[in-house]
């Protein structure tokens, strides 16, 4: 079945809760924060509440996988604690006014098929944000290398709990 990506707004994506809690679940089986429930129940909610909030979804008959952030600002949880992480000057330029992306989740038996790829350039594509950021695992896995394909660089390779923190110049996306 041919998948098809959509961008949800805040109440298309709270409908579906339940569902991308699933996928949220079986894309990270095994990891501390991979409940579904939480996810569904806690999580979203929480950041579909926030400024800009964009998820993408694709499907076919269910849900395969999605991706979703949200414009991140000092004072936010995620920022506060990057920005307590990296250097001042690293935090001045990145932080405030920039597009978080928060979660990129595909199901097992979809991986490998560039969908974790289409999802995160329907994200990206024509937001008005100067910069994003993310999140990712520090080791070499999948997630990590196909971030750096999509042309993010590595601002810090290990913020000191296992994770990177990646950034992308969408003005350099746009040809700016």
């Amino acid at each position: 079945m041919l998948e098809v990506i959509a961008v949800l707004d805040r109440t298309a994506s709270l409908g579906i809760a339940t569902e991308l809690g699933e996928v949220f679940a079986a894309a990270f089986a095994g990891e501390e924060h991979s409940d579904a429930t939480h996810f569904a129940t806690d999580q979203l909610p929480t950041h579909a509440g926030r400024d800009d909030f964009r998820l993408v979804a694709a499907r076919d008959e269910s849900v395969l996988g999605f991706a979703y952030g949200v414009t991140g600002w000092p004072g936010q949880w995620w920022s506060d604690r990057i920005a307590a992480a990296i250097p001042a000057e690293l935090a001045a330029e990145w932080i405030g006014g920039h597009f978080e992306v928060v979660e990129l989740a595909v199901i097992p038996e979809a991986q490998g098929r560039g969908l974790g790829a289409a999802l995160m350039t329907a994200l990206m594509d024509g937001l008005p944000h100067r910069k994003a950021l993310l999140t990712t695992y520090v080791d070499d896995r999948a997630a990590p290398r196909l971030y750096r394909r999509l042309g993010w660089q590595v601002l810090v390779p290990d913020l000191g709990w296992g994770s990177a923190l990646y950034g992308l110049d969408t003005g350099v996306l746009h040809g700016e």
